[in-house]
């Protein structure tokens, strides 16, 4: 993160709030005086910066953003058809940008606490996963881009390979890796061929993509669209089957999750009756190589041995990596 950066953030953080400020009234933000709301850094990651201001927040976008599918996805988001789904973008900022990223601005919405894992809304995400997914492409603009769910995994496997390719656990990550099929190992259209029709999906969905608005007690709403595009509905719902499988997600939390979305007949998995794994086995997978090679990677950036919660996610590689191919990623009995 640079201080440019953010003062440029600050800057169209509050001219978004101002102008999203009813009647001329003072921003909450200015008129309280309160430095907490004005120019606070909500994230700092080399593929995005949020600086909020009161109600209103601004997003310097991954420097390696393509354009166009930026724009297609930002359209997406402020579409009728996806209204309670995704967080709509405020009015685009004007004024000084940095030139390789992409900026936005987005109304300030409350985050799920990470300090109360019991209050997080896993059934509100199952069903706004599933009405995501049932929404008609037809009548959205496009063209559509694709869901870059196994882009970011196939990025993950080259962060581990330039941090961590020597690590003794790499091997079973890598392993893993290469017993995907190329879809989902970014190669291609990100979804099975064998699967149609694919859907919208969120690409990247994990509970720090929920917010309630307005603030600070509205519905749950999804955030994030830099992963937004079509693709397999079950990548969505990958995560949160990998820690199921891994051990690190209770089995009573994931069925409140998946039960939540089959009963809003989410097209992800057949029916709340079936068994989803036939569905979920190689996103699943996918999305635990991912974990387990960016948690090697931030590891040995940090110079660390994984912790217990990456460890847990590199064993489950090393199972599926040596189980045959019709055994891996089994849910725990």
């Amino acid at each position: 993160m640079t201080a440019p950066l953010v003062r440029i953030l600050a800057t169209v953080a509050r001219d978004a709030a101002h102008l999203a400020t009813p009647g001329g009234a003072l921003c909450p933000a200015c008129g309280a005086g309160d430095a907490h709301l004005d120019g606070e850094t909500l994230a700092d990651r080399p593929d995005g910066t949020v600086v909020r201001h009161g109600e209103a927040v601004a997003k310097a976008h991954a420097p390696e953003t393509d354009p166009v599918a930026h724009r297609a996805r930002l359209a997406l988001a402020a579409h009728p058809a996806l209204a309670g789904i995704l967080l709509p973008p405020l009015p685009p900022p004007a004024g000084a940008l940095p030139r390789l990223r992409p900026v936005t601005a987005w109304p300030y919405g409350v985050p799920v606490d990470p300090a109360d894992p019991d209050a997080a809304p896993w059934e509100e995400a199952g069903v706004l996963l599933a009405r995501l997914h049932r929404v008609e492409t037809a009548g959205l603009p496009g063209p559509l881009p694709p869901m870059r769910g196994p882009a970011k995994a196939a990025a993950a496997m080259a962060r581990m390979e330039a941090a961590a390719g020597d690590h003794p656990a790499a091997p079973a990550v890598r392993r893993a890796w290469e017993r995907l099929p190329a879809w989902a190992r970014g190669e291609g259209f990100p979804g099975a061929p064998d699967r149609g029709p694919h859907t919208l999906c969120h690409g990247d969905l994990h509970l720090g993509q929920f917010v309630r608005h307005p603030v600070p007690d509205g519905p749950w709403l999804l955030i994030d669209v830099d992963d937004l595009g079509l693709g397999d509905p079950a990548w969505d719902l990958a995560r949160p089957a990998a820690w199921y499988a891994a051990g690190l997600l209770p089995p009573q939390i994931w069925q409140r999750f998946l039960g939540a979305y089959t009963a809003a007949d989410g097209p992800a998995v057949p029916s709340r009756y079936d068994d989803p794994w036939p569905q979920l086995d190689v996103p699943a997978r996918a999305l635990t190589v991912q974990t387990a090679a960016l948690a090697l990677a931030k590891s040995a950036a940090e110079g660390r041995q994984p912790d217990d919660v990456e460890s847990a996610v590199i064993d489950t590689c090393t199972r599926i990596g040596t189980l045959p191919p019709e055994l891996a990623c089994e849910p725990p009995s």
